[in-house]
């Protein structure tokens, strides 16, 4: 009863504003009531995909449930996500101009990870005792709002490396050298630590005991080593001075071994490819004089020192198997679903900077799942709200 006298009042173009005034608010008091719901997060997943010698790609998919029965059809957003491993930046990206079908839609992104960023993060790696957290920051945000969401994620890579090189096994070496009787020296305990890592070398240092079974003294001129990762060479060298072990008498011999790490994005490569599993190697020799005044070179085999090393990247996701999976998967309004695997929680950001966070949903099994009723995505579905009222979704 209220239009009728308004558009004697109004001219068209009026008119039109007016007809746009109340749709929102027919579409606001449908939200007040309760009977459209807001989309949310349900969940992320990310894989490796093609892998060169110069970079990884990284495929993400963000599954958003739209409970409504509409399409949201969204203008001016954008989702930015940066891959950060210890605070290393491996990887950034965009992707513009969101769509929400009703129930799951899967977005999906692609990232290309700077192969040659490795040898930085393996650093902060060895630095942090072997750990890494790997983060990516996702962020969906709405020129037409001012408004973003955030969708963290997070996961724990550990590695053990060395701890198995700590030995107090008795080990014979033997020369395998004509008119030497074997074995010519015996190792009673090995250890390592690693040393104080930069970008381009981390350090190891070794220690081994000794003990000369012999009548005589016997002068260890050199020790060498070769350090391989999945047969990639990273790293070799030998003892800076020569050891002389007495007779019947141990000695401590030190040594630094150094992984160089400009040589290690040419092994990350070869740990991608062959399932995120790598088998390292440390291979020593020593050069033994000899008191009838010649030299063995004596291959310390005895001391060889494999570890296979193993990560799990992303394969504990909350929706594990979503890059590959098919989109529009719908479930009923309302549901949610439990996410496990990566951080918990969603924070709105306004245009000023300031930021709230979004509670968790408590399932029916206990367990969380993030969503952002309220927060970006929450208000753009009045897209959804206006197609009660327009043959087709509205496009921002």
């Amino acid at each position: 009863m209220v239009v009728g006298p308004l558009k004697t009042l109004l001219p068209v173009g009026k008119r039109g504003f007016l007809a746009i005034v109340l749709v929102a608010a027919l579409a606001g008091a449908g939200v007040l009531s309760g009977v459209l719901g807001a989309p949310s997060v349900v969940g992320v997943d990310n894989e490796f995909g093609d892998v060169t010698n110069e970079t990884t790609e990284i495929r993400t998919a963000l599954v958003v449930d739209n409970p409504n029965p509409f399409g949201v059809r969204v203008g001016n957003t954008s989702v930015n996500y940066t891959v950060e491993m210890n605070d290393v930046a491996m990887a950034t990206g965009e992707r513009s101009n969101l769509g929400l079908d009703p129930g799951n839609t899967t977005l999906r992104f692609s990232t290309r990870m700077e192969n040659g960023k490795i040898p930085e993060w393996w650093a902060t790696h060895i630095r942090n005792d072997e750990r890494t957290t790997l983060r990516i920051r996702s962020k969906v945000s709405s020129s037409l709002v001012g408004r973003s969401v955030r969708v963290p994620y997070s996961q724990r890579i550990e590695t053990n490396i060395i701890d198995e090189f700590n030995s107090t096994e008795t080990r014979p070496v033997n020369a395998s050298a004509p008119l030497v009787s074997d074995p010519v020296l015996y190792v009673n305990e090995t250890s390592a630590n690693w040393g104080s890592p930069t970008r381009d070398r981390t350090p190891i240092r070794m220690r081994m005991r000794m003990y000369n079974p012999k009548q005589v003294p016997y002068t260890v001129s050199e020790i060498g080593y070769e350090v391989t990762m999945n047969g990639i060479p990273v790293g070799e060298g030998t003892t800076a001075r020569p050891y002389t072990i007495p007779a019947n008498s141990e000695r401590t011999v030190k040594m630094r071994t150094v992984i160089r790490n400009q040589r290690l994005d040419e092994w990350w490569v070869s740990h991608l490819e062959n399932d995120q599993t790598t088998h390292l190697k440390i291979d020593f020799y020593a050069k033994v004089d000899l008191p009838t005044g010649s030299t063995v070179r004596v291959p310390l085999r005895p001391l060889t020192y494999e570890k296979r090393i193993e990560t799990h990247i992303f394969e504990n996701d909350s929706i594990e198997g979503a890059v590959e999976g098919s989109n529009g998967t719908t479930r009923p309004a309302g549901t949610t679903r439990a996410t496990t695997g990566s951080d918990s929680g969603a924070t709105t950001e306004t245009t000023d900077g300031r930021t709230t966070d979004a509670p968790p949903t408590e399932t029916t099994a206990g367990e969380t799942t993030t969503t952002d009723d309220g927060g970006l995505l929450g208000s753009l579905s009045v897209d959804a709200r206006a197609a009660r009222y327009f043959p087709s979704p509205i496009e921002f």
